[in-house]
């Protein structure tokens, strides 16, 4: 497998994200890149495509500030992670494992609450699925777990469209198109930053298709068994979707009403953002899962 890695170079220009990155050794022999800042109960922040750890630095401060230790990978093929070097080293159970391994056998996180958005839910409630006991409950924004059963809707068909036939992804141009605020150029910047040219971008290529739209998808089985799992959920689950984003717009509904955990729970509806709420309602949205942790009684 060849693997790229982006030079340090790239991110020197990078805005308002002062902390440093930290590695660990995923299987494969990858090196996946993260944020570890902070001491208290683990808050675990996952991305999804085409974004970074970045997205959630107006976050960061919020649950560093209610005493919170925040640990915030970059999946690999993102960020600062090691990126394989072709869209076949890519694969859905593949992510669970680079994941699984930096998360559970290098850093031995447990008491988890996991906030999630995009890829990051359909990793981290993968991983939850198959790992109960590391975690303890979690938000999920503008995300699901596909299992093959159902289509996603025509405007994520577009994008994959796109994505298939695009070799340069305009990443910076792909985040700033799903908020609803302007992006200031440096921002777009700051996500085109893990890719100095196309050979760095095949995660993001390979990403869409790695979605279960069909019972022949390679990663349909174990989501449908994750389905069985989560079926069976009752530890708190917290839905906190924009009301903006035309890919995941109703998407929590079949989670709050498939989920036991999500029953009684203070769901809201984060309005003014797109599908990267984090970009748009970034300090928002921490307050809602913050508040829902207090109430919790886990802060």
């Amino acid at each position: 497998m060849k693997v790229l890695r982006a030079p340090d170079s790239c991110f020197e220009a990078v805005p308002d994200f002062p902390w440093e990155p930290r590695y660990a050794a995923a299987s494969e022999g990858l090196r996946m890149a993260y944020i570890d800042e902070g001491t208290g109960p683990v808050v675990l922040l996952l991305h999804g495509e085409p974004s970074w750890s970045f997205l959630y630095r107006k976050m960061i401060p919020r649950f560093l500030e209610a005493g919170c230790r925040v640990v915030a990978p970059d999946l690999i093929g993102f960020g600062r992670s090691d990126k394989p070097g072709a869209v076949e080293d890519y694969s859905y159970a593949g992510h669970v494992e680079w994941l699984r391994s930096v998360l559970f056998d290098a850093l031995d996180l447990t008491d988890i609450t996991l906030v999630c958005q995009d890829w990051g839910g359909l990793l981290g409630i993968r991983l939850a699925a198959e790992h109960p006991s590391r975690f303890a409950r979690i938000a999920a924004a503008n995300t699901g777990l596909p299992d093959g059963r159902r289509k996603l809707p025509q405007a994520w068909w577009k994008f994959r469209d796109f994505v298939a036939r695009t070799e340069d992804l305009p990443i910076g141009f792909l985040v700033s198109a799903a908020v609803v605020d302007p992006m200031p150029a440096e921002v777009a910047a700051a996500y085109e930053a893990p890719f100095p040219d196309p050979s760095y971008k095949h995660g993001a290529r390979a990403f869409p298709d790695l979605i279960p739209q069909d019972p022949d998808n390679p990663a349909t089985p174990a989501n449908q068994r994750a389905w069985e799992v989560m079926e069976r959920w009752d530890k708190p689950f917290l839905c906190a979707f924009s009301d903006s984003d035309p890919i995941t717009a109703g998407g929590e509904r079949m989670l709050i009403g498939k989920i036991p955990g999500a029953a009684g729970q203070p769901h809201t509806t984060i309005e003014g953002a797109g599908h990267f709420l984090q970009e748009d309602r970034g300090p928002e949205l921490a307050t809602v899962v913050l508040d829902w942790m207090r109430g919790l009684r886990a802060l």
